[in-house]
């Protein structure tokens, strides 16, 4: 029995990782389908998973983020937030121009009859609240509390504070490397445990998808689904030109398919939990193991990332504006659009990076234009199937946008990982004429 039992899980584990879950996402979306609401029973499973992926956050950020503080130097420090933080702000630009594009086009909404639906009003973040909020009045209760932001901030400025002490304080030099050190073995036994919760993330997928579903109905998928349709085209435009073209191809000289295979764990955890925070462990794995991005690098660029790259999120609010402006009625002028675009960028970068907050951000966008807030209950039908798609769409531009800072700064192993593994690297770009 034992021998049988041991020969299974062999076979079981010879499966890849990403070809496990997806067919867990398959199997749980058709037992949603197939069983209904009785599939709330799995309900738990999925929410084990959930508090798993969120239990791991703030440490593998905490570790992560001194650990890679302590290889870069003020300067170098400088010149990989400056990239960062200016790639996510031109991506997220992009994003915004791209969703409103493909709303013109598309036009969702044209047709549908309106049938109200209560909503409540809640107040979005004003600019000074995002700003303070950086800046943590307690950091242990920002932890407790997850407020990713000034967690990554007090990591950021403590890990400084250590390079400095071990620089100017010889006595303490030999301490801090100590700290160091068990910083970095704290951070490796945490993808430890990763790896063992994305082993349970195969139960946890499937219930996920089917307690979802299943108390849902199939509706979520197909309910109002000229919204969702133009959603996800502008998702899948925005990640195939600016990430795959541009950043990878003609950026970074790298091959968009590897790009994609290294970026798919991260893609598929994204997808099922509507949550860029608790992908974040996953996202992080998928740049040590996958893309070979070095430390120094993704340890800065993927907290921020999760925090506030928002790309999904400027699609989003975009497209849902156009989309409530036809259902009500009332289209929008050009330069109502441009408005549109400006709030939706402003306002992805506080969308806090968990489920359902992209719902409550799209009130303040009605309100710029003047459309009535009561659409927003109209649109919460399709935002879990919204949610999923753009948290996909900001998961994979942390990535890439980790990825070309990376090469930028001689940080990626390019002779390693998924740049050299299958028919894929046969694909690369041509390399530049320099």
């Amino acid at each position: 029995m034992a021998g049988t039992l041991s020969s299974f899980w062999q076979r079981y584990r010879s499966v890849g990782l990403i070809y496990r879950i997806a067919i867990a996402f398959v199997l749980g979306s058709a037992a949603g389908i197939a069983f209904g609401e009785r599939m709330a029973i799995v309900e738990p499973l999925g929410e084990v998973f959930l508090r798993l992926l969120n239990m791991l956050v703030v440490p593998i950020i905490v570790f992560t983020l001194i650990t890679g503080v302590r290889q870069l130097s003020p300067a170098r420090l400088g010149r990989i937030g400056g990239a960062t933080v200016g790639l996510y702000a031109v991506t997220t630009t992009i994003a915004g121009v791209i969703g409103l594009a493909v709303a013109n086009v598309l036009q969702p909404g044209r047709g549908v009859e309106f049938v109200g639906g209560a909503a409540e009003s809640q107040s979005p973040p004003s600019l000074t609240e995002v700003v303070l909020g950086i800046v943590p009045s307690n950091p242990v209760t920002a932890m407790a509390e997850g407020n990713l932001l000034g967690t990554v901030f007090f990591a950021i400025v403590f890990g400084i504070a250590l390079t400095y002490v071990r620089a100017n304080k010889e006595e303490y030099a030999e301490s801090v490397d100590s700290l160091f050190e068990a910083f970095e073995v704290g951070a490796e036994a945490m993808f430890v445990v990763v790896r063992g919760v994305l082993e349970y993330g195969v139960i946890g997928v499937f219930a996920l998808m089917a307690a979802g579903i299943g108390t849902e109905g199939i509706g979520v998928f197909s309910s109002l689904g000229e919204l969702v349709l133009a959603v996800a085209i502008a998702v899948v435009i925005h990640i195939t030109f600016t990430y795959l073209f541009v950043l990878m191809m003609i950026v970074s000289d790298l091959p968009p398919i590897a790009f994609l295979t290294g970026a798919k764990d991260a893609m598929v955890t994204a997808f099922a939990t509507r949550s860029s925070s608790g992908t974040l462990p996953v996202t992080m794995t998928n740049a040590e193991e996958g893309l070979r991005i070095d430390e120094r690098v993704y340890s800065f660029a993927l907290p921020v990332g999760a925090t506030a790259n928002m790309d999904g999120a400027a699609i989003r609010q975009a497209i849902t504006v156009v989309f409530a402006a036809n259902v009500v009625g009332q289209p929008l002028a050009l330069t109502e659009q441009v408005l549109v675009l400006v709030v939706a960028v402003l306002i992805s970068i506080g969308t806090a990076g968990v489920p359902g907050a992209g719902i409550v951000m799209l009130t303040v966008v009605l309100t710029q234009v003047g459309l009535p807030l009561s659409v927003v209950g109209f649109v919460a039908g399709v935002d879990p199937i919204l949610g999923r798609i753009a948290t996909t769409n900001n998961v994979t531009g942390d990535l890439a946008v980790a990825t070309v800072v990376g090469k930028w700064n001689d940080a990626i192993d390019v002779t390693g990982g998924v740049w050299m593994d299958g028919p894929e690297a046969s694909l690369k770009a041509p390399a530049s004429d320099e």
